[in-house]
């Protein structure tokens, strides 16, 4: 368990510079990172540039990662809160170590201590003295195991008409560092080439000739994906780097990266040159042509209509048919505005999406389709409670009242063919599925993914016309409801047995939240579910239009009680405090956990490898596991060929693993990948398997390397 605490370092009485919070990340008792910010003056100068850094301290045997972290990792991102008006430099990162672990990984990173430098320029007039300078950092650090960090840090300086340089040896050790600009053309050249797959630079220069170690780390751009750089020649004049390409634009001819030379690999005298990005070709997609964005679009449309007949939404999809048959036989009218208002619901839900992953991408995260929400604890035990109050609310246990015009309750709108409740309908079917992929959704998504924001929202856009289509045609063409049962009391009981089909999906949700954290995690947030059923069970019995007003004063009082008392001793306390052992959390049998570690490892002994990229909340991982991958036949099939199985838990967001999809251009799991050998290139499986499709490839591949 990682437990983060915060420490304010005493103030310096005799400084003018007003030191930064510093914040220690602990894991299992021992200090991993201290974290605190720096600046190189001792106040601030209106109109005056000035260094900050982000200084980290690690402890023995553990790192962090350059801006390109190499086969694992994620790079530090800091995001500073300036007052208006100030402006924050790009972080000058130091020339990173390369490493090599165990399974043929390399990374590019730091050990013991770095320092990442930014320029920040206040404007000419400053009005507030002192200044604070706040900035979140978030960091992943790791030895055997990874653990990501981070913490919320302030810097706080004093306005003046002048200043004396701070901390001035530490910065001087750390800009030696930095990588210098590339140069001259007339005494020094890079000279690109392709040669099949991977690029070639020939670095003209005897000056890094002469160095006994040289080396070259890429900085790739957009989805391009490199393999390990190596020295293919050198000789007095200079030194060729052959960079595996392993994924990229089919137009990419060049690469940022650094030409790093020392007297020893890793040396503390190491320096390095950074390749102008004026003689890189941007290797980022360009946009699509309209014929290309037409086929992408088309393919979101068809994948949002198929997600109506998903596994992840299964649960839900009697709830939207029941609506249908309780509009039967009224005004066309009104069922319209109904299948509008559901259909609203349906796009507002994707089209918040949209922008939030727009937003998250903007700020440098990792976007991925329904996976930042499901991977989330604490989205599903809300999605929990939501769900267990529409499974009361349709077994009869209590109605939500609101006031004046919304005396219909949301969630009874079934019963009510209330539009507002419609649309909550349509938001609430969307929820549950988002962590789907379907049938070129996946391809459609990984695609919008690498694309502009407005490619992004016109591809949620065609999402959600697809899944909203059935449900707008039903409602502009009443008539087709007539082959629909005819309202009556039946009704009734089948709303109360689609109570019980809520009650299926809670389940579900539960188990999530067992993978997630635990089966104490999963008991905690069970007991918290039953004090909300009892909360609601007090609403119906007690806040009713007879009682007295001070007997729903008291009722209501009491259910705040219950609500707040359990939220915080059963979440607040124990669920957030449960967790679960990742090692104990690998499948059994003849699954094992996969790292990027041992894939490499079993590549490197010509090994066949299965990956299965999973998650609990993944209803169509799980239908692809009992259908597919667990039948008999797929089961002897995968022993006779001798394929090693690693099972990929995508279930808490592994940072690895988002990678890893991210590489393979897809938005989430499920994803299925086999690596035939160890120089073969991958095999990449559709969303929904199917026995034969997995059998046959099977078969080829075996036939092959016979």
């Amino acid at each position: 368990m990682i437990v983060t605490r915060w420490a304010k370092l005493i103030l310096s009485l005799t400084a003018i510079l007003v030191a930064s919070q510093a914040s220690g990340q602990n894991y299992q008792g021992r200090e991993l990172v201290k974290a605190s910010l720096i600046a190189d003056t001792s106040a601030v100068v209106p109109g005056k540039p000035f260094i900050a850094g982000l200084l980290l301290r690690m402890a023995p045997g553990w790192h962090t990662y350059w801006k390109f972290s190499g086969d694992a990792g994620l790079p530090t991102e800091i995001k500073w809160t300036v007052p208006p008006g100030w402006k924050v430099g790009d972080i000058q990162w130091p020339i990173p170590l390369k490493t090599i672990d165990p399974g043929d990984i390399q990374t590019y990173g730091y050990q013991d201590e770095v320092l990442l430098l930014q320029e920040i320029t206040p404007p000419a007039k400053v009005d507030t003295s002192p200044v604070k300078l706040s900035a979140q950092a978030d960091w992943l650090v790791c030895e055997k195991i990874c653990i990501p960090g981070g913490a919320n840090l302030a810097l706080e300086l004093l306005t003046s008409t002048s200043s004396e340089p701070k901390n001035t040896d530490l910065l001087a050790r750390y800009r030696r560092l930095l990588p210098q600009k590339f140069p001259d053309s007339k005494t020094v050249a890079a000279d690109w080439s392709r040669n099949g797959s991977d690029l070639l630079v020939k670095v003209t220069s005897a000056t890094v000739a002469n160095y006994p170690s040289v080396d070259f780390f890429p900085i790739p751009q957009g989805s391009t994906v490199v393999g390990h750089p190596t020295v293919q020649s050198r000789n007095a004049d200079g030194v060729t780097f052959r960079v595996p390409v392993e994924a990229s634009d089919k137009n990419l001819s060049s690469m940022p990266g650094l030409i790093v030379f020392a007297q020893h690999e890793n040396g503390n005298d190491r320096a390095a040159w950074e390749l102008p990005t004026t003689q890189v070709a941007s290797s980022i997609k360009s946009p699509a042509p309209a014929r290309g964005l037409a086929t992408f679009l088309l393919f979101g449309f068809i994948g949002g209509f198929i997600l109506n007949l998903m596994p992840c939404v299964l649960p839900v999809i009697s709830l939207k048919i029941f609506g249908f048959i309780q509009q039967a036989g009224q005004s066309r009218q009104k069922i319209f505005r109904s299948g509008l208002a559901f259909t609203a619901g349906i796009f507002a839900w994707f089209v918040g999406l949209a922008l939030l992953l727009i937003a998250l991408k903007a700020a440098g995260r990792d976007v991925t389709w329904g996976g930042f929400q499901f991977t989330n604890a604490y989205f599903v035990l809300g999605l929990s409670v939501i769900v267990l109050v529409f499974a009361l609310n349709l077994f009869g246990v209590f109605e939500i009242s609101l006031p004046q015009s919304l005396t219909r309750g949301l969630l009874a709108s079934s019963e009510r063919n209330d539009n507002l409740g419609s649309f909550f309908q349509g938001v609430f079917a969307t929820v549950l599925a988002t962590p789907c992929t379907a049938p070129f959704l996946g391809t459609a998504l990984g695609f919008a993914f690498t694309q502009s924001p407005i490619v992004i929202l016109a591809m949620f856009f065609a999402v959600a016309a697809g899944m909203s289509a059935p449900y707008f045609l039903l409602s502009a063409q009443p008539a087709w409801l007539r082959f629909l049962p005819q309202p009556g009391p039946w009704m009734v009981h089948v709303k109360q047995f689609m109570g019980f089909l809520l009650l299926a999906t809670l389940l579900f949700l539960i188990y999530v939240l067992g993978a997630q954290r635990g089966l104490d995690g999963a008991i905690w947030a069970t007991c918290f579910l039953l004090i909300i059923a009892v909360a609601c069970w007090m609403k119906g019995a007690f806040i009713v239009p007879t009682a007295s007003a001070a007997k729903r004063a008291v009722v209501v009082v009491l259910m705040l009680v219950l609500l707040l008392g359990s939220g915080f001793y059963f979440i607040g306390d124990k669920f957030q405090s449960a967790t679960i052992d990742i090692a104990q959390s690998a499948s059994g049998g003849d699954w094992q956990r996969f790292t990027p570690e041992r894939l490499q490892s079993e590549r490197d002994q010509g090994h066949a490898v299965f990956v299965d990229f999973t998650a609990a909340w993944c209803l169509t991982c799980k239908f692809n596991e009992k259908a597919v991958l667990e039948n008999s036949e797929v089961r002897d099939s995968f022993q006779r060929h001798g394929i090693v199985k690693l099972k990929a838990d995508w279930t808490n967001g592994d940072p690895a693993i988002t990678k890893l999809l991210q590489q393979f251009g897809r938005p989430g799991v499920p994803l299925y990948v086999l690596y035939p050998g160890k120089s073969a290139e991958p095999i990449v499986f559709p969303e929904l398997l199917t026995k034969s499709i997995l059998l046959d490839k099977l078969e080829t591949i075996t036939v092959a390397s016979r």
